[in-house]
């Protein structure tokens, strides 16, 4: 950790109103928040935009190791089993040591991202209703009604009880090696579950690819929209739009090294029911379980990890 350290702005009005706090680089390689937050943050110190009420946090280098490296992780996967630990080992550790109290000081949590692929900006929200008793959704409404501010056409939900029902079949239905955290439903915790199980508001927005140059823009705007919807800076609120709205409804896992798609899918690319996706190494297919999309697929996972995600689409993030 020679050399490293954490580091965040942060701005408070006279005048009391919303804390919220905004992070980038929770995963090293994904500089669109970073560039975005800096860009804020020298206008908020030149007084170019002024903070009308409210505390604005700027995190906008949140894992600096992984920064450091331009690698995903630093030891490992910040935004995985997020929480605060007596014994740290492994330099995550002391992120979240260090990031979880600063976490527990705000009311709402925006969390910059980007990914690897081609693909549009997208939104990821908290469930709907409490399907499994396992995440806290006392600002449900209120995550759809900032979501359809932010300038982004996609919305996406379902993550936490899409991922413990996947823990659940591992744990009736192991595979021989697989990593010990895909049976652990505290896997599946990151930055935005930790808020919510604060009580807090909290959304990730995906800026786009990594190296696209529109992706820093996409974060700016989506902040500075967010802070207008507050009325933390004195700009006309944001008219909502509707958005497309996808619910995560199946894991997916590999489950030997020869198991493969069919094609080279993207996050978001449609199926049909029955449309062949994956064959297993025994050569069974994988068919789409009903029409909708594939999410996140991950062709160098490992046997007994996720290997993509199903999503089907839903109204939830329509206006009325």
């Amino acid at each position: 950790m020679a050399g490293l350290h954490f580091h965040s702005l942060r701005f408070a009005a006279s005048t009391p109103g919303p804390r919220l706090i905004v992070l980038g680089a929770v995963h090293g390689n994904e500089r669109a928040g970073t560039v975005a937050l800096k860009r804020l943050a020298a206008e908020l110190e030149r007084g170019e935009r002024h903070l009308r009420c409210g505390v604005l946090t700027l995190v906008p280098i949140t894992n600096p190791k992984a920064y450091a490296q331009n690698t995903r992780n630093g030891d490992r996967n910040l935004n995985r089993r997020l929480r605060p630990t007596a014994l740290p080992t492994e330099f995550e550790d002391h992120v979240a040591n260090w990031l979880c109290p600063l976490l527990a000081e705000h009311d709402g949590l925006l969390d910059l991202h980007s990914f690897a692929a081609a693909g549009e900006p997208f939104i990821l929200v908290g469930s709907e209703t409490d399907l499994d008793g396992g995440e806290p959704f006392v600002h449900a409404a209120r995550e759809v009604a900032l979501a359809q501010r932010l300038g982004v056409g996609r919305c996406v939900d379902g993550w936490l009880p899409t991922y413990h029902r996947g823990v659940a079949r591992r744990l009736a239905h192991p595979v021989p090696g697989a990593p010990a955290a895909t049976l652990d439903t505290e896997y599946a915790i990151g930055t935005t579950e930790y808020m919510r199980a604060l009580g807090g508001w909290a959304m990730t927005l995906e800026c786009g690819q990594h190296d696209d140059p529109a992706a820093p823009e996409v974060g700016y705007r989506a902040v500075v929209r967010l802070l207008a919807e507050l009325e933390m800076i004195a700009e006309p609120r944001p008219a909502p739009r509707s958005l497309e709205g996808l619910r995560l409804v199946e894991v997916f896992d590999r489950h030997h090294a020869d198991d493969s798609f069919v094609t080279d899918w993207k996050s978001f690319d449609a199926v049909r029911a029955g449309q062949p996706i994956a064959r297993r190494a025994s050569g069974e297919v994988l068919g789409a379980p009903s029409d909708g999309c594939i999410v996140f697929p991950a062709k160098a996972a490992v046997p007994g990890a996720e290997w993509f995600y199903f999503a089907e689409h839903n109204d939830r993030f329509a206006l009325p």
